[in-house]
């Protein structure tokens, strides 16, 4: 199921203001979170100062902020989406004194994916399968970004046909590579069972929206590529948008995508390759070593043209079923905070005990890593798999995503620390605590986690529950700035942790 209710629930069924309303909720969280200042809460709005404009602003909702008004005149006026992102640009240009013209673009541009999203989701079929569902549930995405369902700017139809929230599903494209022109490492041979090459070609799969932004032209023309037509199995793509999921073949497959997605262009670079191998090795060591079922989904090896390095990559990856626990069905963390048909969180009948054993999948194992292999695991909500049992109790966690993880000592300890609360904490269980405890009123979720963090004996756990504070990616002023969009910029956020903390 969508669940409107939880994110806008005066919108109604105008498709407009529903795409208003999603688009609007990860937008005022990042202006609240990063820019605002609280002033006061009253009949259930939550009332800010904009510091650069000198405007008052209110909201109704808590995890997904709606409604939004601004007071002039002596009255409270109803904004829509166009109207917010210019109040956004104008306090981000006087709070940073710098100009940006792509971002307000971008931002209406994920409002228009998301219209777009919402007509394909009511004419498609929801998949049968609960993990797929899971990935392809995404319609508000990261609920920390400013424009989280933009897709570069390209027209719908451009994108739509790949898109997980659609629940697309398509062939992957075959091409012959040059023998002499393969440029590959780790093990890929996983590639060549998708396919057949001629005598002096090697097979390489691709994404066909990749191929769409590519002008390979000339590669064809001088016989360095050819095309080999397509698959005779369809994939689906994951909440990554570019990794795709083969069932037949029980295969992950992530591409190079030169599109921004968030904060990144999404291709494949190139020193992220060059260094796979022996960060992947990293990961799936240290996750082999936890005492308990937590697995890494290794990403095995990569292969492509020597002529289109990052353009043609593709990565290959563990599938799921080796690694699962018998009768488990894995599940996309994200997807439990975002919600879809069959999410065992509809079902739980005792959500304290749900809680307690979702924190003993998740948790050991990435603090684990971290302290005794110096592996810092991207653990975020996109990042992470929590496979459950027929009841739906969590048992399992499984990670992914060798790109994002670090490794001590390239990165400091306190800096890999700050990465991991940030990752885990913030992104991660925050949000599902903030799920749980809506749907159920009466659950405070934050003692088990206490009692989590405290089981483990590290010097870092014993701060982190007394720190004041913890930290907080600026999404949007990261955007704003034109920062990199691999760097990390944090704001100290309330830590629920904190003994005597007050909780909102």
């Amino acid at each position: 199921m969508d669940r409107v209710d939880l994110i806008t629930p005066h919108a109604g069924e105008d498709p407009a203001g529903r795409a208003d309303a999603y688009a609007a909720a990860p937008l005022l969280n990042c202006l609240l979170r990063e820019v605002a200042e609280p002033v006061e809460r009253v009949d259930g709005h939550r009332t800010y100062r904009l510091p650069g404009v000198d405007r008052l602003l209110r909201v109704r909702g808590e995890r997904r902020p709606a409604e939004p008004e601004v007071f002039a005149g002596g009255h409270w006026h109803h904004i829509g989406h166009t109207e917010l992102v210019k109040l956004v640009a104008e306090e981000l240009r006087r709070h940073t004194g710098l100009s940006n013209h792509e971002l307000p673009a971008e931002m209406i541009d994920s409002r228009d994916a998301v219209a777009a999203l919402l007509a394909a989701r009511a004419r498609a079929a929801p998949p049968e399968d609960p993990y797929q569902r899971s990935e392809q549930s995404l319609i508000t995405g990261h609920p920390y970004h400013p424009a989280p369902k933009a897709r570069g700017g390209g027209p719908v139809a451009c994108w739509l046909p790949y898109a997980p929230e659609a629940h697309a599903r398509f062939p992957l494209v075959l091409l012959g590579v040059r023998e002499d022109l393969v440029v590959e490492e780790g093990d890929t041979c996983a590639l060549d069972a998708l396919g057949e090459a001629p005598p002096g070609y090697r097979l390489l799969p691709a994404h066909p929206w990749q191929l769409d932004l590519l002008d390979l032209a000339p590669a064809f023309a001088d016989g360095r590529l050819i095309r080999l037509g397509t698959t005779a199995f369809e994939t689906w793509p994951t909440a990554a948008v570019r990794t795709l999921y083969a069932p037949g073949h029980d295969l992950f497959l992530k591409f190079s995508l030169d599109v921004r997605i968030t904060n990144d262009i999404r291709r494949l670079w190139r020193h992220d390759l060059l260094k796979l191998r022996r960060t992947d090795e990293a990961a799936a060591a240290a996750l082999a070593a936890t005492d308990g079922p937590a697995a890494w989904l290794a990403d095995r090896g990569y292969r492509t043209a020597a002529f289109a390095f990052e353009e043609l990559a593709v990565l290959v990856r563990d599938g799921l079923r080796a690694h699962l626990v018998p009768g488990a069905t894995p599940l996309l963390a994200a997807g439990l905070v975002e919600g879809f048909e069959g999410s065992p969180l509809d079902g739980t009948s005792d959500p304290a005990a749900w809680w307690e054993a979702y924190l003993r999948a998740v948790v050991p194992p990435a603090l684990a890593a971290f302290a005794d292999h110096g592996v810092v695991l991207e653990a975020h909500l996109q990042n992470t798999l929590v496979a459950v049992d027929p009841d739906g109790t969590p048992v399992q966690a499984l990670f992914r995503d060798a790109e994002g993880v670090k490794l001590l000592p390239g990165v400091s300890r306190a800096d890999g620390w700050e990465r991991l609360v940030y990752c885990l904490v913030v992104n991660h269980l925050t949000e599902v605590a903030a799920t749980l405890a809506e749907r159920h009123p009466g659950l405070d979720p934050w003692p088990a986690v206490r009692r989590e963090l405290a089981r483990h004996d590290l010097p870092e756990t014993a701060a982190l529950l007394t720190a004041p504070t913890l930290p907080g990616k600026t999404n949007l002023l990261l955007r704003w700035t034109g920062a990199d969009g691999a760097d990390a910029r944090y704001l100290p956020l309330p830590n629920p942790l904190a003994a005597g903390q007050t909780r909102s």
